[in-house]
């Protein structure tokens, strides 16, 4: 009893704090921070998603001129800082394999953080690239359960349903790997990067909600863990973040929807639709 009463008087503190004029009237005096989230495919095919896109070789000349454009565009955003999907080993948050990068990298190593990051990153002459990615350790749960979302539905009779969504998801995959058949690299990243996409992708997910029932609700705990990775993710980007600076984050592009979403709520932060860059990009290549 004692504890709903504490909690009762901390819930109406929080709501009155934020309801306060004066609070909600502080003015707003740092330059706001600029966050553009392109979502890519992976292009080294490594094969560690649920469906994964067949990707065309980047090191082929006509796609490496591509990447060129796609490099001279993103350019025009004037980053100040660049942010990818790796695991940091330091504080800093510094990615120790752009401590390593040279150019001739670009010609062997297929994996988008290079072909895309890294070169514009070199490009721009900058010193760093920031890791931003979130793993889970020891003692904190999996960020993707979707094994236990395949034995519930097993075991109540909905695993033909299930199979049904995860074809859904290969037909996204299709649809991108017809895109690369069609054009350009930045072709069809502007495919996956427009912003109702990132709508439509976040759909597969509250679809997954439904596979539980009031004792076990694994739907719920993969949303809720894949909102918690992605809310980390951006908690760091925060750290390094200075106001005035524009950030490229190079991710994979399921991560689009909550990465953005954060970047059109947190205050002080702004969203930048990368899709005028891409198209600008894509016109280049032809």
């Amino acid at each position: 009893m004692r504890k709903l009463v504490q909690r009762a008087i901390v819930g109406g503190l929080v709501s009155a704090a934020l309801a306060t004029p004066s609070i909600a009237a502080l003015p707003e005096t740092a330059a706001p921070i600029d966050v553009m989230v392109l979502g890519t495919y992976h292009m080294d095919n490594p094969g560690l998603d649920l469906a994964n896109v067949k990707a065309d070789d980047v090191l082929k000349p006509q796609r490496q001129k591509e990447l060129e454009a796609l490099s001279a565009a993103l350019a025009e955003f004037k980053p100040t800082k660049i942010m990818v999907e790796r695991i940091a080993r330091t504080p800093e948050l510094l990615d120790h394999r752009y401590a390593e990068f040279t150019a001739a990298d670009l010609g062997t190593n297929r994996d988008e953080r290079y072909q895309v990051a890294y070169r514009l990153a070199h490009r721009l002459g900058m010193k760093n690239v920031y890791a931003i990615d979130e793993d889970p350790d020891a003692a904190e749960p999996d960020y993707f359960p979707f094994g236990k979302v395949v034995e519930w539905a097993k075991a109540n009779g909905r695993e033909s349903q299930l199979n049904a969504e995860l074809d859904k998801a290969k037909g996204e995959v299709a649809q991108i790997e017809q895109l690369q058949a069609e054009g350009s690299v930045a072709h069809v990243l502007a495919s996956m990067n427009r912003p109702e996409k990132a709508e439509h992708d976040q759909g597969w997910y509250y679809g997954v909600l439904h596979y539980g029932d009031t004792d076990k609700q694994p739907g719920a705990e993969l949303n809720a863990y894949w909102y918690m990775r992605n809310a980390k993710i951006f908690a760091k980007l925060m750290t390094v973040a200075k106001p005035g600076d524009r950030i490229l984050v190079v991710y994979g592009a399921g991560h689009n929807y909550w990465l953005r979403h954060f970047a059109k709520t947190a205050p002080g932060f702004v969203n930048v639709d990368p899709t005028p860059y891409l198209q600008k990009a894509d016109a280049a290549s032809r």
